[in-house]
């Protein structure tokens, strides 16, 4: 068999573990393994390379992907677009390279384009990674651990700065519709406030909250917010500068603002992110030993499980009302803004 692999939409840690995992298992099969360049635009465009031990050697540890990244969406027509027919195009090029499957390695977006490739006959298996930990069917997605940890030690910096000044700290960290990032990275680090998308919260409130604080002697406190949380803020201020505006407007104290940003998605990946990495791409080596098509990795109670790609398409893993950490770490005087 012939395989190929690519990696779309954003970047994140442990991609490249994630080829190697795949590669290295497929070659152990007997497979020819060859890499996607610049996701579903290197299907596009005959962009290929070959991936032998050579290639594979040496990657786990690295950031980023050696294959490079794209967030071309073939199905989504654009105005501009100079290629009437990309889906089309991209099974052309499919079976002219004689692939047998495509490992499809990317977050939402990725597995839904996946499972329409599918559709369209095309033999597809989805690898699920995003720092979101929004993929529905898998329980955690590479990547978030190395987010969560890179979080948390922004945060921990932040208590002795936020110390010293008497200041309330704003940090705002990355997750559009879900808030998996700032709940983990919230508790871990200590924040006094965590504001996430799926939750309400009123600003007086939160405003209340640090205005008593620092009433009993509690000289400064950590707000920590996902980039997604609704705002009236004006459409070029992000959610972190609003929540420090109105924090330093309704309480009168000090507020600053930081922003890792980008830097939750690169560098090297967690150890925990390299396991899970290997785990789901020597697991979907086998399932295309056993055509075992249109399918996606996934984790459930910590095993390797084989979710339709269909029924993981257009749907978000969001942080549930009831979630178990927002009960404890309300036990121990975490407000979430309501």
């Amino acid at each position: 068999m012939k395989i190929g692999i690519l990696s779309s939409g954003g970047d994140c840690p442990g991609i490249n573990a994630t080829i190697r995992g795949v590669g290295k298992a497929a070659i152990t099969y007997g497979m020819e393994v060859i890499g996607v360049l610049d996701g579903f635009s290197g299907l596009i465009f005959n962009d290929f390379i070959q991936l032998g031990e050579r290639q594979l050697s040496g990657i786990l540890t690295l950031g980023g992907t050696i294959l490079g990244t794209s967030r071309e969406k073939p199905f989504k027509k654009k105005d501009g677009d100079l290629i009437a027919d990309k889906p089309q195009l991209i099974k052309q090029n499919y079976e002219k390279m004689g692939i047998d499957c495509l490992v499809c390695i990317g977050g939402n977006g990725t597995q839904k384009t996946a499972a329409q490739l599918s559709e369209i006959g095309i033999n597809v298996v989805g690898i699920p990674k995003t720092i979101d930990n929004d993929v529905w069917g898998t329980d955690i997605t590479f990547g978030f651990d190395t987010a969560v940890n890179i979080a948390t030690d922004a945060i921990d910096r932040l208590h002795s700065t936020a110390n010293s000044h008497k200041r309330v700290m704003v940090i705002e960290l990355m997750g559009h519709h879900a808030g998996w990032i700032t709940l983990h990275a919230g508790i871990a680090g200590g924040g006094d406030v965590i504001l996430i998308p799926e939750m309400e919260y009123n600003i007086d409130k939160v405003n209340e909250l640090l205005l008593g604080r620092f009433h009993k002697g509690k000289p400064y406190s950590i707000v920590v917010v996902a980039e997604g949380i609704k705002t009236t803020k004006r459409t070029d201020q992000p959610a972190g500068a609003f929540i420090a505006e109105q924090i330093e407007k309704g309480t009168k104290i000090e507020t600053r603002v930081t922003v890792p940003g980008y830097t939750l998605r690169g560098g090297s990946p967690s150890p925990f992110d390299r396991i899970l990495a290997t785990r789901m791409g020597t697991f979907a080596a086998s399932l295309i030993n056993k055509h075992e098509f249109g399918k996606m990795a996934a984790l459930h109670n910590n095993e390797m499980i084989a979710v339709p790609l269909k029924e993981v398409g257009g749907k978000t893993r969001l942080v549930p009302h009831d979630y178990f950490l927002i009960k404890q770490a309300k036990r121990v005087g975490t407000f979430f803004g309501s």
